[in-house]
Formats: C-alpha cells, structure tokens, sequence
C-alpha cells in the first residue's frame, strides 16, 4: 500500500528546497524586481510626507530579495530618512539568510532591521496581548496569504494598521495563471490540509469589494520551466511536482490515476505553453494595492 499523501509544508526542509528551486526556474522574481523598478515608485510617492520615520512592515520577508528592492525604492524617494523595517517570518532559515543579505548589502545606514520569528497570527496575537497597534507606513505581504487560516481577517487586521497616507501592497498568484485551472480542478484531491489554502487574486478581490475597500491591480506575466516534470525519477522535476501540488513527494504518494490526471492537466493550455521544445508553466502574478 503507498503511503498517503501529506501536505509538503510538513516537511520544512524539503519545502524550502522545491521554493528555492521554483524561484531558479521561474520568473517569479524577476517579474517582481520589474514591477518595483517601474512602478512601484509612484505608489509609494506620498507614503513618508512629512515624516522623519517610514516605519515598513515587511509580512513574510523571506530571504529579504524583494524586501530589500522596495527599501531602496522608499531610499529614493525620501533621502536620508530613517526607516524602520520590521520583518514577520516564521522560518529561522530565510531569516538567517535574511540577515547575511543584509550584512552584504550597501547604503543600509539608515535602515533600522527588527526581525520577528513568527507566523502573521502569531504576530497579530502578541501585539493583541501587548495592547499594542502600532501604525505602519507601508505593508506588504508578498505570497503569503496562501499560509494564514483566515485570509479576510488577516487582510483586516493589516489594513487597521494602515497610517493615513499608507498603502498595503498584496502579490499572489494570478485568477488568470496556471495555479487557478490547477487547484480549481485538482485542489480537493490534495492534501493541503490547515497549513495551506489556495487563494488567488481573485479570491482577493472578492474579498476586498466585499469589505468596501478600495484597490489597484496591476497583473504581472511570469512562467515557470517545469519541463524536467516530464521526465520520469528527475529529482528537480519531483520537486517542482511537490511545490505545484504542495505535496510531500507527490509522485511517489499520489495515487496513480490522479498523478496521470494532473500531469495530463500541466501540459494543457489553461495551465502551460510549449515554447522552444519545453513546458512553460502560466506563473502571472497580480499585484493588489489597497488604500487605507
């Protein structure tokens, strides 16, 4: 009998593995950096006015890539202003990989660094106990949502943190991208269990209009090379099967019929394009900016 399927978030260390390795093979990050160069600068225009402290709260920093592309960003606009930058993130080794980009990066004088080893309800209940609510100048909470129970209360809570010029900056998958035909179809035959929901812009959206919130999309193009998933035993195509199923070991635990479906499913259009002999999985991303 195989064993049964478990949620790829049971393993850390082979969660982080097929993470790291769907950034190599994406562009995922690349997307991200074009976006910050182009556009966020104008979001970010008004956020510090007046102030000689941007306080930033960073919700799922991770290894600090994108973090630190939107610290130079508020740099630039607002010279020589001291910036605090707390970062949420429940993973000691993206954490400590963190703080070795940081030590390694330039012109961070006046960028104070706190960092808090804690899920975003972990966070969210401390300052509760604390009686604290402090206000932030910018929130951002790049794919992450799809880890929190309860996506409309985290949104909430986030955005009554908001000061009155601030903005809160969401990037998730896309309702347009592979992710959405994929989980919309195969989603309830995985085990994802409490650790992990798939939400999708779209969810999002629905959410915010529901709460009365106003908010900008901007839909970024990405893929992801998933050829090697093709090819049977190839260990880095095991692992990227594992991070789109969120499965531990999925092509060894699923049963046969739904691993044939699902690998039938990422060839087809609604989640792939075949370009220069390989498989190019649709990764759009959208970009929800939302007002306080």
């Amino acid at each position: 009998m195989a064993s049964p399927m478990r949620s790829l978030l049971t393993d850390p260390t082979r969660y982080l593995q097929s993470f790291r390795l769907f950034l190599a093979n994406s562009t995922e990050h690349q997307s991200m950096q074009e976006f910050m160069e182009r556009q966020l600068p104008a979001l970010i225009g008004s956020i510090g006015n007046g102030k000689s402290t941007i306080n930033v709260l960073s919700v799922g920093g991770g290894a600090g890539e994108i973090d630190l592309l939107i610290l130079s960003k508020i740099q630039a606009r607002y010279p020589g202003v001291t910036i605090n930058n707390d970062v949420v993130e429940p993973s000691a080794d993206q954490i400590s990989k963190y703080k070795e980009r940081v030590a390694k990066t330039s012109n961070l004088e006046n960028v104070k660094f706190t960092w808090h080893e804690e899920t975003a309800y972990e966070y969210e209940s401390r300052m509760n106990a604390e009686k604290k609510s402090k206000k932030w100048d910018f929130i951002h909470m790049i794919q992450m949502l799809y880890y929190v129970k309860d996506v409309p209360a985290t949104i909430r809570y986030f955005h009554s943190l908001l000061e009155a010029q601030a903005k809160l900056l969401i990037i998730l998958v896309s309702g347009t991208s592979g992710w959405e035909t994929l989980w919309n179809k195969y989603g309830s035959s995985l085990p994802v269990g409490d650790l992990c929901s798939y939400v999708s812009s779209a969810n999002i959206k629905r959410i915010l209009d529901s709460a009365g919130l106003k908010y900008q999309v901007h839909e970024l193009p990405s893929h992801m090379d998933i050829t090697s998933c093709f090819i049977e035993g190839n260990k880095d195509g095991e692992l990227l099967l594992d991070f789109l199923t969120e499965t531990c070991d999925f092509s060894k635990t699923a049963p046969p019929e739904l691993k044939h479906q699902v690998m039938e499913e990422l060839r087809k259009p609604g989640c792939s394009e075949k370009r220069d002999g390989k498989v190019l999985f649709n990764n759009n991303l959208s970009v929800i900016v939302i007002e306080p």
